[in-house]
């Protein structure tokens, strides 16, 4: 079963009656610091295994509520029993809309629509009542954040142009101990995300810094925002090349860029946008000023035949640049934006991660793949709900 995108959301609220909810009851003297507690029994389990399909709870309570908004149109699906089910518009109302929010990780919901699908309604389930179709055709569609705002340029910016004030808000500059280390990009009020590799063996918040609006370098007494909390993926490895992903926490709200929802796609040959202050050669020094190019994307398939990157390319990454070479991200951009616009709404597609060089012929930038973290970053995200 796919891990993407999935988070919890209270199950009183959105599973079927003839399912059995089990509260979670502390257990007297049991201590399940950093890990998740079975509310049926003394038993802790590792967070890695909330919905994952499988049950490790006694009473699975580890998959109850399971949450994910699926596809271009953000449709909202719950899992029950395993199966994801897309929510339909009966019975629902803007309480568990801000509900299912909080459990991605949103204090609150933007807006709520309601679609018709024109999908054979035995696919559609309602799962307040024991239905197996939607009597409206009617499906919920939900967008917790006013995200991915920003001028329209049209110029297309080749081989690493200055970039013009405002032109992506969303591009943050990582500072430790007051230098210029990593890019990173804002997906909510409080979050930054950035590379695992940049942060690794440094998670220390009081010595890292964040800088946003920055088109230039040094700072001359730009404000830098203090940082709470730093977590990278729990299965990244320094020697490996997947799950290169990690978050930063906040205490001011900033204005971010939408992710991407789950199952959505991009094809090969989409233009997107990369940016950073990296050198703009391979083993020089660092920008002055904030650069960005226009990359298209590359199919795995393509980036793992034997005269690009020989089959190193998981489902974990994603390609994008030029195989003739000449236009890349390079050091100092780890951690930085692969943003792609789809319907005037800008998504953040990947994360800066590593290549073979910088802009070399058939060795392009190789990005971490947003949609396959979504899982991840919604678990570290999710706020406490009290509705």
């Amino acid at each position: 079963m796919d891990k993407s995108w999935k988070s919890r959301i209270l199950a009183h609220l959105l599973l079927e009656p003839s399912l059995s909810t089990v509260s979670s009851v502390p257990t007297v003297g049991l201590s399940c610091s950093g890990r998740f507690q079975c509310g049926s029994s003394s038993q802790c389990i590792n967070s890695i295994y909330l919905c994952d399909g499988k049950l490790h709870c006694k009473n699975g309570e580890d998959e109850l509520g399971c949450v994910r908004l699926s596809g271009r149109s953000s449709v909202l699906q719950v899992q029950i029993q395993g199966k994801w089910r897309t929510v339909c518009s009966e019975d629902w109302n803007n309480r568990l809309g801000r509900a299912a929010c909080k459990q991605l990780g949103y204090s609150r919901l933007h807006q709520c629509f309601i679609h018709f699908s024109s999908v054979s309604f035995d696919l559609w389930f309602l799962f307040h009542h024991s239905k197996t179709q939607c009597s409206s055709g009617l499906v919920t569609t939900l967008k917790c954040l006013d995200c991915s705002l920003r001028p329209q340029y049209r110029t297309r910016i080749v081989g690493g142009n200055i970039t013009k004030q405002g032109q992506f808000p969303w591009q943050v500059s990582l500072h430790f101990r007051n230098e210029h280390l990593c890019g990173g990009s804002i997906i909510s009020p409080y979050w930054v995300i950035t590379a695992a590799h940049c942060v690794y063996g440094f998670v220390n918040s009081s010595m890292w810094a964040v800088y946003v609006g920055l088109t230039e370098q040094p700072l001359h007494g730009a404000q830098a925002l203090a940082v709470e909390k730093i977590v990278y993926h729990n299965r990244y490895r320094q020697k490996g090349l997947d799950y290169d992903i990690a978050l930063m926490k906040l205490a001011k709200q900033l204005e971010p860029i939408c992710l991407p929802s789950h199952g959505e796609e991009f094809k090969e040959g989409t233009l997107c946008w990369i940016s950073g202050w990296g050198a703009t050669e391979e083993d020089g020094d660092t920008s002055v000023v904030l650069r960005s190019a226009v990359v298209p994307l590359i199919s795995n398939q393509n980036c793992n035949k034997p005269e690009v990157y020989k089959g190193l390319i998981s489902s974990w990454m994603i390609c994008a640049g030029y195989l003739e070479g000449g236009i890349d991200s390079c050091q100092g951009d780890s951690g930085g934006p692969l943003a792609c616009e789809d319907s005037s709404v800008w998504k953040l597609v990947g994360a800066t991660s590593w290549g073979i060089g910088c802009a070399h012929i058939n060795k392009p930038g190789v990005y971490t793949r947003i949609t396959l973290a979504l899982s991840w970053i919604h678990k570290q995200m999710e706020v406490s709900v009290h509705i």
